[in-house]
This record gives structure tokens, C-alpha cells and sequence, in this order.
């Protein structure tokens, strides 16, 4: 066949593909657009088939940090000390803000958080803004939620298992605030984390309307929760999350130790001014001592990010750290699974349902009890020995032998070859692995990275140009990789995978650069390399000034049925 019939074939393809993919769910959202003409924001409602995109934005005010403030808050108060007697060399004028970072390693801003509603193919229709302290009649009793706004791996977004809900994680805490995405939650208290507040961090749970309720938890203490699942079929109701702990030495305290990781706990149906978070109740963990290797420092192999149910088995992704594996694990219920640390769910397997049972005594010398697995052919080599690393990040099942798992690539913005540093690497972007029933195991067929731009720098309405004197680098943002995803499989065969973009710049902390929403269609049974390069990303939106995108999911109440 000639090469332009061969185009005029994959052009069709492709067409068939976003039809198939999104058809339903555009139909849905008509009544959507037309509600929102005459709704009032006291009246949102989220309508099936549409996509929800986590939103922060930052208050640019100066006075959010003054000129040789020292930092992090109160620090002086702290076993862990203050990080210089100079102070702060930036007041908080975005994005020169997020130079501090530079000074101060904990430092971040409480910001608002937005839930937008869109289109599948990118128009957004109206947005929700999580309650705040900027909002009129916020008090400080009020339930209200924010997240830090340069932390990049926080406020991915799920569905509930029986769809009705959807879920993401916060801080109880007015917006402007310093470095809460490092402060110490307040049944936690690390004397050694040198941001010497507290907070408490928060499972959200909105609805179809719009209702938002909020539940507190002690855990992540010295650092963040990244993602939450409500699991509330068959008569269960546990959220379940993913996260880090510690912001200081070691050996860490019982409650940082019980807080990372992975957390089961019981949503709460009480204001949150009334709510008295116990401690921490950890329903999974790994160690790399599974594998055979010297035990790393106690927690810190559980520093996970993205969190899947599949098949009713927890699914989680670590992507960063110099401890652990970088890799995709799941949490085996059986005890069987996985003998030596690497294997495969079992088919009887099913969801958690309590949390760890924790021997106190051993903690601080064991740490807490294994029960998580490398799953089957994903790296399963430390960290700390590995010459090739990737950072795995959102996890999407296709069906049961296909899965895509978003990395973000490694941040380097090290020198001043951070564009082609990015453009160079194998691992960024979109991989998809495909199971062999022959070896048991999963195997990566190729990573999608056509279109993304790795290394390409892209320009921001009103973003500084030219070379951030801070750091010497360009203040420009490229794509590095990805982050967040949710997909849906069309009646064609073909996937299509929303995807959030991860950046390098030369901007103090890359996580406050303006980033991207993006969107790629798979043949769902191609395994071929050579054929994967011709499906490319298109952007659906980028973020503008003092904005960044966080999480992606389908709207409550979407359920595709037949198709996934």
C-alpha cells in the first residue's frame, strides 16, 4: 500500500478513535452546558462523562513573605533549627517566590484549590472552588481545605469505587500560610522537623453536587498525602491513600513512622472543628529487606505516590527518594503473593479491611510489618545501587494484561543542558506494559513520548523571560513527563489516557511552573515500538500564570460500562 494511503488509514483510525473514546461522554455533557447557563455557583452539579481537573492558584500578594524573614515558621523552636540567619531573599511576588526554596527546603504556600469541569477534548465548562479562608463566611471553625501550591505530587484525583464520589487530599489550614506541606501534623509532633507548626492533613470526598465533606487525619506528618480512594461498595467505607512522612532525623518518632505510606481510615460525617484525629493506622508497607538488600531508614522505602484498585487489589507507584525501589507495587491481602518481595496479586485476592497489626516494641528497630509487593517484572533494584532509575508516578489498567504508568522524568534542572537533559531521556512520558501469561511477568512495550515536547521550552502569559538570576538557568518551563492519568477504553480498541504534565525550568522549584493537561489514543493490543511513534500527545490546556494543574479523573457518577 502507498505511504499516503498508509497516512489517509492511521488519519481515519485516529479520527475513529477519538469518536469512539469520547462519543458518550460528549453526548453527556450537552445538558451539562446548558445547566450552567443557569445555574448558580450554589447550584453545581458534575455531569457523567465529562473530565475533572485539580486546580491550584496561587495568591500573588508580596506581603505572603517578607525580605529576611526567617524560615521555616518558628523555627527556632525546633531541634531542627532555622536555615540561615540571612533570612528570606524573596518576598512573594510569583514566581520569584519560589527562589526561597533555595534558602529554606521546606518552603511552600497554602493555596486554593478549583475543581474544573471540562469537555473530554478540553473545553472547560465551569469550576468548583474547594471551600477556603479567602471565600466570605469562611471562618476559621469553617471546613475549608488547601494544598501547597509548589508541591507537585499532591491533589491527584479518584473515583469511589461505586463512582458516585470523587476524591483528593489536603491541609486544614488557612491559604497564604509557610510551609505547611512540611509541618508536623499535631498527634505527630517531630521535634526534629525544622518547620515548627502543625496541621492537620484531610481526606476530601465532593459529590455530583457539589457537597464536599472533610475527614482529618494525623498521618503524613513532616510531609503529604498524594492520593485517596474512597472504597464504598459492598457495604465497606475506608478511604485508602498514598503518601510520605518526615521532615527530620532519625530515628523518627512512633507517629511519623505509623503515618507514611499507606493509610486505611474511616471517613468522618462531623464538621471539621468537631473531629479528634487518632493516630495514624497504616494498611500497607514495604521494605527493601524483602528483596534481600540492608534495611534503608524505617518509612522512608514507603514514600509512594499514585494509587489504582484494579481487580480488587491496591495498586502504588514510587517515583522519588534516594531510598526503596522506584517502581509499581501492590498489596497483598493472601500473605502469599510474594514470598521474596516480587509477584503477582492472587486471583482470591480482595481489599483490606483493617488496617496493620503494629508491635510498638519493634517499631523504631523494624519498622512496621511487609505485606506489599514489587509487582512482576516492574525494577526491583534499590535505589541506592541502581544505574538506571525511573519515576513512575499515575497508574491506569487498561484491561487485565495492560497497564499505563505515567513517569515524570527526573527533574534535572542541574545545568544549563536541563532542555536536552529532558528531550534525552527513555523513561519520561507515558510507558505501557503489557503481561506475558508465558513468564508471569509484565513487560514494558514502549513509552509513548510522540508529541509530548520533552525538552521543548514553551512561554507563559506574563512569565518572567530570559535567565532567573537565582539559579543561572533559563526561567522557561519544559515538559519532562507526566504525572497524574485516567483513561478510558473505546468499543474500537483504541485507549485514550489523560495525562498531567511534569516540568523542568530554571524557576526555584519546578513545581510552581504553569503546566499542561495533555492527551494521547493507544491501540489498546499494539506492542509494537516502531508503530507507537506515530500516536502522538495533543495539549488540551495549559496553565496560566501563577497556576498549576494537579489530578485528572472522570466526573462522579461516569461509568462507561462495557467499555473501561
Amino acid at each position: 500500500m502507498p505511504a499516503k494511503d498508509l497516512n489517509a488509514n492511521r488519519s481515519g483510525a485516529l479520527k475513529r478513535a477519538i469518536a469512539a473514546v469520547s462519543f458518550a461522554a460528549f453526548v453527556a455533557t450537552i445538558p451539562a452546558f446548558a445547566q450552567d447557563q443557569k445555574d448558580s455557583r450554589d447550584n453545581f452539579f458534575f455531569w457523567p462523562g465529562n473530565l475533572v481537573v485539580s486546580r491550584s492558584v496561587y495568591d500573588n500578594n508580596p506581603n505572603n513573605v517578607r525580605v529576611g524573614e526567617i524560615l521555616p515558621p518558628n523555627c527556632a523552636s525546633t531541634t531542627g533549627g532555622c536555615s540561615a540567619a540571612t533570612g528570606a531573599p524573596y518576598d512573594g511576588t510569583y514566581p520569584f517566590v519560589w527562589n526561597n526554596d533555595i534558602y529554606d527546603g521546606s518552603f511552600g504556600i497554602t493555596s486554593k484549590i478549583f475543581l474544573d469541569q471540562m469537555f473530554p477534548f478540553g473545553f472547560v465548562l465551569n469550576s468548583l472552588e474547594v471551600p477556603n479562608s479567602s471565600q466570605r463566611g469562611i471562618k476559621a471553625s469553617s471546613d475549608q481545605l488547601v494544598t501547597s501550591f509548589s508541591s507537585k505530587s499532591e491533589l491527584a484525583l479518584n473515583l469511589s469505587t461505586d463512582k458516585q464520589n470523587l476524591t483528593f487530599s489536603g491541609y486544614v489550614s488557612p491559604i497564604d500560610k509557610l510551609d505547611v506541606s512540611n509541618s508536623n501534623t499535631p498527634g505527630a509532633v517531630d521535634l526534629t522537623n525544622p518547620v515548627g507548626e502543625n496541621a492537620y492533613r484531610a481526606e476530601a470526598v465532593v459529590d455530583r453536587s457539589g457537597k464536599f465533606q472533610f475527614t482529618e487525619t494525623n498521618a503524613y506528618s513532616g510531609n503529604n498525602g498524594r492520593a485517596v480512594i474512597l472504597n464504598n461498595s459492598h457495604g465497606e467505607n475506608f478511604f485508602y491513600t498514598s503518601g510520605n512522612a518526615g521532615n527530620g532525623s532519625n530515628p523518627q518518632p512512633n507517629g511519623v513512622i505509623l503515618g507514611a505510606g499507606t493509610q486505611i481510615i474511616s471517613p468522618l460525617n462531623e464538621p471539621e472543628s468537631k473531629q479528634t484525629p487518632g493516630t495514624p493506622t497504616p494498611v500497607g508497607s514495604f521494605s527493601v529487606t524483602e528483596l534481600g538488600d540492608k534495611a534503608d531508614k524505617i518509612g522512608k522505602d514507603d514514600n509512594f505516590r499514585g494509587l489504582t484498585i484494579f481487580n480488587n487489589v491496591l495498586y502504588y507507584s514510587k517515583g522519588s527518594g534516594s531510598n526503596g525501589v522506584n517502581t509499581v507495587y501492590f498489596l497483598d491481602t493472601t500473605g502469599s503473593a510474594c514470598p521474596k518481595g516480587v509477584g503477582l496479586p492472587s486471583s482470591s485476592a480482595s481489599l483490606p479491611t483493617s488496617p496493620l497489626p503494629v508491635n510498638l516494641s519493634t517499631l523504631q528497630t523494624t519498622g512496621l510489618p511487609n505485606n506489599m509487593c514489587i509487582l512482576a517484572g516492574f525494577p526491583e533494584i534499590s535505589n541506592k545501587v541502581a544505574t538506571t532509575t525511573a519515576y513512575p508516578f499515575g497508574i491506569w489498567f487498561a484491561d487485565a494484561t495492560t497497564v499505563y504508568v505515567a513517569d515524570e522524568g527526573d527533574g534535572y534542572a542541574g545545568g544549563t543542558d536541563l532542555y536536552t537533559h529532558a528531550a534525552a531521556q527513555s523513561t519520561a512520558g507515558l510507558q505501557k506494559w503489557v503481561f506475558n501469561s508465558s513468564t508471569n511477568t509484565w513487560n514494558l512495550a514502549y513509552t509513548l513520548q510522540t508529541g509530548l515536547g520533552l525538552g521543548e521550552p514553551y512561554s507563559i502569559r506574563n512569565y518572567p523571560t530570559g535567565t532567573n538570576a537565582a539559579t543561572g538557568l533559563p526561567w522557561a518551563p519544559a515538559m519532562d513527563g507526566l504525572r497524574n492519568i485516567t483513561g478510558v477504553v473505546g468499543p474500537d480498541g483504541y485507549v485514550g489516557i489523560w495525562a498531567i504534565t511534569s516540568t523542568v525550568s530554571g524557576n526555584g522549584d519546578t513545581g510552581a511552573d504553569p503546566n499542561r493537561l495533555v492527551v494521547v489514543f493507544d491501540s489498546l493490543s499494539n506492542t509494537d515500538p516502531g508503530v507507537a511513534t506515530k500516536e502522538s500527545f495533543f495539549t488540551l490546556r495549559q496553565a496560566d500564570f501563577a497556576e498549576v494543574l494537579r489530578g485528572v479523573s472522570f466526573t462522579p457518577g461516569t461509568d462507561f460500562g462495557g467499555v473501561r
